[in-house]
């Protein structure tokens, strides 16, 4: 039932017509197995109207509906709405000193987890183990949850007793 040929060598039935109304279908496919054909379609009745539709309703003017404002030009008000971004609650991070953990431990861990460069490790280091307490860093909250977590972990794994919390800032 499929039939071939013509210059693009294209079958009548391959052209995408799922989407049309049965009697345009219709006509198109009779129209390119007459073009493959060598012959001429015969006219059907309604035919050109049928196709001419869509351009005919693309021409009509489109309708308008009444102003909302009643007719009154220019006194409407204008209402601009602005997103404002929220800047995100900040969090501190916190050694907490104790007697057993080694100081070089925790020079390790400021410099791994808190890209602090030695003497700045150092010099928090110093704090903790002086003042009970030093800050590490200021994160927002899953940032310095994450670091907590990661510092706890190491501490654990390697048998000390570290502290590492965090607090709103």
């Amino acid at each position: 039932m499929e039939r071939t040929g013509g210059a693009a060598g294209r079958s009548v039935n391959s052209f995408p017509t799922h989407y049309l109304p049965e009697s345009v279908r219709t006509i198109i496919l009779k129209t390119m197995a007459a073009k493959t054909n060598g012959t001429k379609a015969a006219p059907d009745e309604g035919a050109e109207d049928i196709l001419r539709a869509p351009l005919a309703m693309a021409d009509r003017p489109k309708r308008t509906a009444p102003p909302s404002d009643g007719g009154r030009e220019g006194t409407g008000t204008a209402v601009l709405t602005r997103t404002r971004t929220r800047k995100p609650n900040l969090y501190r991070v916190l050694l907490l000193n104790d007697d057993y953990t080694p100081m070089e431990f925790v020079v390790h861990v400021l410099e791994r987890f808190f890209n602090k460069d030695r003497a700045e490790a150092t010099r928090i280091m110093m704090h903790v183990h002086q003042n009970g307490v030093g800050e590490c860093g200021i994160f927002t909250y899953e940032v310095a949850e994450t670091k907590v977590t990661l510092v706890m972990d190491l501490a654990r794994k390697h048998m000390h007793p570290l502290q590492c919390v965090m607090e709103k800032k």
